[in-house]
């Protein structure tokens, strides 16, 4: 396995995932990045054909035994990116949380995730301790504090392909009114994409689509198949299925994967597009996948993950 530096990407040179990140959310097809919670399911990501996976705040959370509201800290977060950076060539995007502070922790943070490996990450606008976008409970900091971030993320790179993605939590919490206005202000500031967090229903998901058609733009979920997604003008998607669910047995998540290889994801060409089963849960859960790459080892280390889960739902996680 090749190591690119292991992690470490020198101050002041070009990324070459940030750079092929950018020229991909450039192109006319849209990016689909699986979450991934570790350099494992990164690698199986990239085996079965993805160009480009999610590290999850959620996930690197729960591998760790936490909910996700806030309790993991930067230097958690960036260590899991350079070891995801480290095991792929694929580009790797980040959940960077809030930036963990004011727009100086801000700076620190953009700096610790280039000098990772990562291509790019999302800062988002919630009051800290922050929680999942589509937990209950939610609040947002002002739109000007957040538009600061953005501002010193965006001086912080030293890449200038580094991709800087603002996130909003104001949906469940003011509404669409304020959810476009901040959009456009945070992409007014200079953000690469904006992304709405917390779109629960095929109804928000085409409001999300129409009301910032002419913002570039990231969706995380997988309310509608990824071609659907794509025509509705979105540059990426990030996507892993409902997040219990993704605890549960690797079987339900992975239909296909097992028995038929790359059924998954069928890119055409150079044209890296995605087409998958409209239930399938992408994140690329460890059991049948491990099997499938790694024999008698994936055996080992794929079934107490079956056994453990099989029979009923996973255990709560807050």
């Amino acid at each position: 396995m090749a190591l690119k530096n292991f992690g470490i990407q020198r101050d002041g040179t070009q990324s070459p995932a940030a750079t092929r990140l950018r020229a991909m959310l450039r192109s006319s097809t849209m990016v689909v990045a699986p979450f991934v919670l570790n350099a494992l399911h990164a690698r199986i990501a990239e085996a079965v054909g993805f160009q480009a996976v999610y590290m999850t705040g959620f996930g690197t959370a729960a591998e760790r035994g936490y909910p996700d509201v806030g309790l993991v800290t930067q230097t958690e977060m960036v260590e899991n990116a350079r070891y995801i950076a480290s095991a792929v060539e694929v580009p790797v995007l980040c959940d960077a949380d809030t930036g963990y502070g004011n727009p100086i922790n801000v700076t620190r943070t953009i700096r610790e995730y280039e000098a990772a490996g990562v291509a790019g990450c999302h800062l988002e606008d919630q009051v800290f301790p922050k929680k999942c976008g589509f937990f209950a409970g939610k609040q947002v900091v002002p739109l000007e504090e957040h538009v600061q971030k953005i501002r010193a993320a965006l001086a912080a790179r030293r890449d200038p392909d580094f991709v800087i993605i603002a996130r909003t939590d104001a949906l469940a919490v003011h509404g669409w009114e304020e959810v476009i206005r901040r959009c456009q202000a945070y992409h007014k500031a200079g953000a690469d994409l904006v992304f709405v967090d917390g779109i629960t229903t095929v109804e928000d998901l085409h409001t999300y689509a129409s009301a910032l058609r002419d913002l570039p733009k990231l969706y995380s979920g997988m309310l509608l198949p990824v071609p659907e997604v794509e025509r509705m003008g979105f540059q990426a998607m990030i996507t892993g299925g409902h997040h219990r669910g993704d605890l549960q047995s690797p079987h339900r998540g992975l239909p296909g994967v097992e028995g038929h290889g790359h059924a998954l994801v069928q890119p055409p060409g150079d044209a890296g597009r995605h087409h998958q089963p409209a239930g399938a849960g992408p994140c690329l859960r460890a059991g049948a996948s491990v099997r499938r790459l790694g024999g008698a080892a994936g055996e080992r280390f794929g079934q107490p993950l079956v056994s453990r889960h099989q029979a009923g739902e996973a255990p709560p996680l807050s």
